[in-house]
């Protein structure tokens, strides 16, 4: 069978499969512990099966796929506890690089942040839940960007895909609110204040700490065996 070539502008098949399983992962339109059949999206996403391949490793780096070595993949459960690992994380290396994006930021950065700020005000105002997700794990990228560390950067940066899927998952939290915990977050990064940025980073990262985790207890997962799951070859 031949198989049509995407529109991907000028990303590489590669990078289109992989943006493309990691927006419907983090949006829930794949559910933890979705068997994803190779065949299939392959065919959904009119890509070979070796682009595919190399986009699922990378998710499976990216903590959102368990592969079985000749068997499949899944999407990856997970359980409270995971979401538990993630908030601590969190509420220390966020922290530090919004203490650090204080001290360093420069104008264009600052600039940045609030132009962030205000796509997700309009996303909030237009009810945007989708939009409300991805603007808000975006404002906090662009935080990690602006401490200008790449070691910290590095750490944190296959975390983002969680963090997204995370707010994806929480989106029933009050938009409003984590706007406005943000503006205190940007108003102290602009002031090149760095220990009102790092108090404000960590009120608003464990503020939503057990509205979290008790919204991810509804979602988790504790009883799912990829092995098992695999050797099926239908998607659940």
């Amino acid at each position: 069978m031949t198989v049509a070539v995407p529109d991907t502008g000028r990303k590489s098949l590669r990078e289109y499969a992989y943006e493309q399983l990691r927006a419907r992962i983090v949006r829930l339109e794949l559910a933890p512990g979705t068997r994803l059949i190779e065949r299939d999206l392959a065919e959904e996403l009119e890509v070979s099966r070796i682009p595919l391949r190399e986009a699922m490793q990378r998710l499976q780096q990216d903590g959102l796929v368990v592969m079985v070595p000749r068997q499949g993949a899944i999407v990856s459960p997970f359980t409270v506890d995971d979401v538990r690992d993630l908030f601590d994380v969190r509420e220390s290396l966020e922290v530090l690089a919004a203490r650090l994006a204080a001290e360093r930021a420069d104008d264009a950065g600052i600039e940045a942040l609030t132009a962030q700020l205000d796509t997700a005000r309009r996303a909030t105002r237009r009810g945007d839940e989708p939009a409300i997700a991805a603007a808000n794990a975006r404002f906090h990228s662009i935080i990690v960007e602006l401490a200008a560390n790449p070691l910290l950067e590095s750490i944190l940066k296959p975390l983002e895909a969680r963090t997204e899927w995370l707010f994806h998952l929480t989106k029933d939290r009050d938009a409003g609110e984590q706007c406005r915990e943000h503006e205190e977050m940007l108003d102290a990064i602009a002031g090149h204040d760095a220990d009102r940025a790092a108090a404000s980073a960590f009120h608003h990262v464990h503020s939503g700490r057990d509205v979290s985790l008790a919204m991810a207890a509804q979602w988790s997962q504790t009883d799912i065996d990829p092995v098992q799951l695999t050797k099926t070859r239908r998607r659940t």
